[in-house]
């Protein structure tokens, strides 16, 4: 699936809606990020992400059904919220983190969405001392961190 089309929809989607866009952006790397600015983010949004979250959803099974499980890697995003939540989770992982080292024990994490257990998991893919697994099920779904004790051979 090309940009433009995932461009396209969006702007398409957000338009029945009723939501005065400014612009959309696409931000690629690991995954791909529609940033959406509007100064009607409070009702895209909603309580808590709530209605950003069903956009997501609504989204992405229009684009899996016409492109395939393949074309889904990617997620919208209105005025950098998505962002900003992402870096307050980033940080408390850190935080949890270092808890972990410190008392030399496995610290877990507080239920969170499929995306942000991704997040947390590649944030720790290269550290030597953390290792995540995700545990729990539905939305009871969370990340371990666990604390990974080097092994000494004695002589």
């Amino acid at each position: 699936m090309q940009a433009d089309t995932l461009t396209q929809l969006v702007t398409q989607l957000l338009q029945t809606l009723g939501i005065e866009v400014d612009t959309i952006d696409l931000i690629t790397g690991q995954r791909t990020v529609v940033n959406v600015s509007t100064s009607d983010s409070k009702r895209l949004i909603g309580p808590d992400g709530e209605h950003l979250r069903a956009l997501n959803v609504v989204v992405r099974r229009l684009i899996e059904t016409k492109y395939g499980e393949e074309a889904i890697n990617f997620l919208i995003d209105v005025n950098g919220y998505r962002e900003k939540q992402m870096e307050q989770v980033r940080a408390n992982a850190q935080m949890l983190a270092q808890r972990a080292r410190l008392f030399k024990h496995d610290v877990e994490m507080s239920p969170m969405s499929s995306y942000e257990r991704l997040v947390i998991h590649e944030l720790f893919a290269e550290d030597p001392e953390i290792q995540t697994e995700s545990q729990g099920t539905g939305k009871f779904r969370h990340v371990v961190l666990k604390y990974r004790q080097e092994s000494h051979t004695t002589v």
